[in-house]
């Protein structure tokens, strides 16, 4: 190992060493930081529908405790996360007890992507691949352990995109571009997730009243493994119970507000 390639070693590892004595709450804001809310990495797409939320009277990028929040509307807050749900689990937990809290969840139906190189445009096309209200399941995965919650509401958004992409800083780059920007373009819809059984309304196609994953994924023309992202989602979430099988299967049974009532 050259000289060189041993300082990084050492340096890298004294890093992690640091990183680790750290407290979570520090962690925390680092993270925010770093994932576009609030700091230097702040997307268009993010600043534009934040923008949505501040009414008069309203505040924005506030501290509070650990964390900094969007968008503070008296004892109301509101959280704008354009990536990862999982990224904001940990604050909806601590927070959403003491607040109302309301987290925007945009989902890209279309994106066109704008290839730049300098000052120049070079193209602009539309991606083939598209989005619908049934990708949050694919994030829900990691979120269902604090959804629901009485004062949780979860707001998704339909919405095209247009991504700025120059080529990347360094040649040996995998994809072979970096994303430099997003930009909103028109939102289309909207779905408001507050019970359990709002997540049914996600589904293009209704389920049976007690259904197994391999009638999900035909129902639903998705993977065996989506159809079981669903179900576990459907079921953590309180919206499905799981009732027998039938051979290997697992067969699951709605859960609906009359029911779980009655």
């Amino acid at each position: 190992m050259s000289e060189k390639a041993f300082a990084k070693t050492v340096k890298n590892a004294k890093w992690k060493m640091f990183w680790r004595t750290l407290p979570s709450r520090v962690k925390n804001i680092s993270s925010n930081q770093l994932s576009g809310n609030g700091g230097a990495m702040e997307t268009t797409l993010h600043q534009q529908l934040k923008s949505r939320y501040c009414l008069p009277g309203s505040s924005t990028e506030q501290q509070l405790g650990a964390y900094r929040i969007d968008v503070v509307q008296g004892e109301h807050l509101i959280e704008v996360q354009c990536s990862s749900l999982a990224a904001i689990r940990d604050k909806i937990r601590e927070l959403s007890p003491d607040y109302e809290m309301t987290v925007v969840k945009p989902i890209i139906r279309k994106r066109y992507i704008t290839q730049r190189k300098w000052s120049q445009t070079l193209g602009r096309r539309l991606s083939p691949k598209s989005g619908s209200w049934m990708n949050i399941f694919e994030e829900m995965v990691h979120f269902v352990t604090v959804f629901p919650q009485p004062r949780l509401t979860l707001e998704l958004l339909l919405i095209d995109i247009d991504e700025i992409r120059r080529p990347p800083k360094k040649r040996w780059s995998r994809k072979g571009y970096r994303v430099e920007d997003r930009k909103l373009l028109e939102v289309i819809d909207q779905r408001i997730l507050r019970v359990p059984a709002d997540l049914y309304s996600l589904l293009p196609t209704r389920l049976p009243e007690q259904f197994s994953t391999s009638e999900i994924a035909g129902t639903l023309q998705v993977t065996r493994s989506f159809a079981q992202q669903i179900a576990y989602c459907l079921r953590e979430s309180g919206a499905a119970e799981a009732i027998g099988k039938t051979g290997n299967a697992i067969q699951y049974q709605k859960v609906l507000p009359h029911s779980k009532a009655a």
